[in-house]
């Protein structure tokens, strides 16, 4: 019985002791980015670039998490595992679309001002608002600042890139007046009904309805001209059309205008060169590749222009782009 209190009298000492633990150093903690040699090297650098106060910096990366679904995500995206038949049923769904159809109402003069401003056609704008958050219905839950952490310190593949991300999220932050513990967005820290990473926040989001601040997280005025000047600074053709299903399937036949980059490498005048039937209103200097995707009823060959590149400037794949256009074009016969 003296071995069986001994033991009872041990479990209550370790107990307690992982109480005191607990109660000093919250679960929470033990994932935080304070102690992490990355984050203290990242720390270290912005402060002499950008004159942070170290001290507030490293309260705010304590604060930070580490979230292991984050990772899971992003090593599995749609754009990556799913064909178009797949993808396709995502995005043109009879609830965004009526969705779609009763924002350009809301918000018509709006987008009728920022195609006239920027050239970018309203079903467009209200296309990419669509696919982004379903007209403001799905933002995103994850706090920016763990996303970003997460992907910066703890994710190899892409971490000067997200390292980057984090450190304009927190210039962003700066120059806005954000809480950076408040700000929330995806999985890849883009916010707002655009989804602008914190670097396009900076750069392309715009004060549309006047009022002196630039709001893309809950103005939808300012995500409209916001997502209009991201297509006219990337060059958007105005007029010159996206995509064009083709009557052939034969894609191994054109092989030679088939490639994996994103950007077209050819003109009309090329493909009509080679007997390729097209639409006869494009002219022969438009840039130009051909797209297969694989539908629901099987294979389908696309004619992709400048305008569908432009498009994956936003996100670069050609599965979202399409998506993209398609939700366009449905949304086109709203007007």
């Amino acid at each position: 019985m003296s071995h069986i209190a001994s033991m009872t009298k041990t479990n209550i000492i370790k107990a307690r002791l992982i109480l005191l633990i607990l109660l000093f150093f919250p679960l929470s903690g033990f994932a935080d980015y304070l102690g992490h040699e990355k984050a203290n090297a990242f720390i270290d650098d912005v402060v002499s670039k950008h004159q942070f106060d170290k001290g507030e910096l490293q309260s705010l990366f304590a604060k930070a998490e580490k979230k292991d679904s984050i990772l899971e995500a992003i090593s599995r995206p749609a754009e990556k595992r799913l064909e178009w038949s797949g993808y396709r049923k995502i995005f043109m769904t009879d609830d965004r679309i009526k969705r779609g159809k009763s924002f350009i109402e809301t918000y018509q003069k709006d987008l009728m001002r920022a195609e006239q401003k920027f050239g970018v056609p309203i079903e467009i704008i209200a296309a990419i608002i669509g696919v982004e958050t379903r007209y403001g219905s799905n933002k995103g839950s994850y706090r920016v600042i763990d996303a970003l952490a997460t992907l910066a310190f703890d994710y190899p593949p892409r971490s000067k890139f997200f390292t980057s991300e984090l450190e304009q999220a927190l210039l962003l932050s700066k120059e806005q007046g954000f809480d950076p513990l408040e700000l929330k967005g995806s999985y890849a820290g883009a916010m707002g009904y655009g989804q602008f990473i914190p670097s396009s926040y900076r750069h392309y989001a715009v004060d549309f309805d006047g009022d002196g601040v630039v709001d893309i997280l809950n103005n939808p005025v300012d995500a409209i001209g916001s997502v209009a000047n991201y297509f006219a600074k990337h060059k958007w053709h105005t007029g010159e059309g996206v995509a064009f299903n083709l009557s052939s399937t034969d894609a191994a036949k054109h092989q030679k205008y088939i490639s994996k980059k994103l950007k077209p490498a050819h003109t009309i005048g090329d493909l009509r060169a080679s007997n390729i039937e097209l639409p006869d209103q494009l002219k022969a200097d438009i840039a130009a590749k051909l797209q297969p995707l694989l539908g629901e009823s099987g294979d389908e060959l696309w004619l992709t222009l400048h305008n569908f590149y432009v498009i994956t400037r936003y996100n670069h794949s050609h599965l979202y782009a399409m998506a993209v256009f398609q939700l366009s074009e449905a949304l086109s016969n709203t007007l």
